[in-house]
């Protein structure tokens, strides 16, 4: 299994495939298996990398100061790569985008799944279930129960308000568990302090980015998720904006249909 040493860490990642490098980032509950499908669909066409930030997956946290932006970078001058078009959900979106914004040269195409712009001010309500759910994760979290935790995560990113006709695929609910439990076991560890990619912060420079821009969100996911889905479309000159049926993590949720959505982007963007 490869690893890159950098930054002072041992950080997984995988590659396969030739062609346009395609970076596929993970949300903040997964790892590099939110893009099982996405992994070996994509590779029969583009170069594809994915791999697990720090205190995810396979990559254990270590302590000292640190922005996901220098790894990300740092990663990719590992393995060469310098003109990129990147896909992340929630989390690893918002890297994506600090990452076109800090080297505009380097990024080719931009892909938010689920995702907000960092630093994106917006005046939401959480409304229910959420507002009730986030109370109880914090009180799991702060009692170190990671488990009970992980479930009521589950229950805001994976199930949110699906009607009872639409139910969250069983298969996804637990690949989400399985994630989310690894990363929840890292945060106990308390090694590492985030710092901020970059400032200003994305939210107050949408006006910059100047590539082909793609926003995917899913309808039953939490109020704020959807509104920064908004903000972006109707801010960010020329970006497409697609709603799919599900919640927070759509390419475990609907991998077929959200390659589809992918595909066509990709294909289309001038060469």
């Amino acid at each position: 299994m490869p690893f890159a040493a950098i930054n002072g860490l041992d950080l997984y990642y995988e590659v396969a495939g030739e062609g346009e490098p395609l970076v596929m980032i993970h949300a903040g509950i997964a790892d590099h298996r939110l893009w099982d499908e996405q992994f070996a669909h994509f590779s029969t066409h583009y170069r594809v990398m994915r791999y697990d930030m720090r205190g995810f997956g396979k990559t254990a946290p270590i302590a000292g100061e640190f922005t996901p932006l220098a790894d990300l970078v740092a990663l990719l001058d590992h393995l060469g790569l310098q003109r990129v078009s990147l896909m992340g959900c929630s989390m690893g979106g918002s890297l994506c985008m600090d990452f076109a914004l800090a080297f505009p040269e380097r990024a080719s195409a931009l892909i938010m799944v689920c995702s907000a712009p960092s630093g994106l001010m917006l005046d939401v309500e959480e409304g229910e279930p959420f507002a009730a759910l986030n109370v109880q994760i914090e009180a799991a979290s702060e009692s170190g129960d990671i488990d009970r935790a992980n479930e009521l995560e589950a229950q805001v990113w994976m199930d949110g308000t699906r009607p009872a006709s639409d139910p969250t695929p069983p298969a996804a609910r637990e690949k989400m568990l399985q994630m989310n439990l690894l990363a929840l076991q890292h945060q106990l560890l308390g090694l590492g302090k985030r710092l901020p990619n970059i400032a200003p912060l994305a939210g107050e420079r949408l006006h910059e980015l100047k590539l082909p821009v793609l926003v995917i969100v899913g309808q039953y996911d939490e109020p704020y998720s959807l509104a920064a889905g908004e903000a972006m479309a109707a801010q960010i000159a020329g970006a497409q904006k697609i709603v799919l049926n599900t919640n927070h993590l759509p390419s475990i949720e609907q991998p077929e249909r959200f390659n589809e959505i992918v595909s066509a982007f990709l294909t289309a963007l001038p060469r």
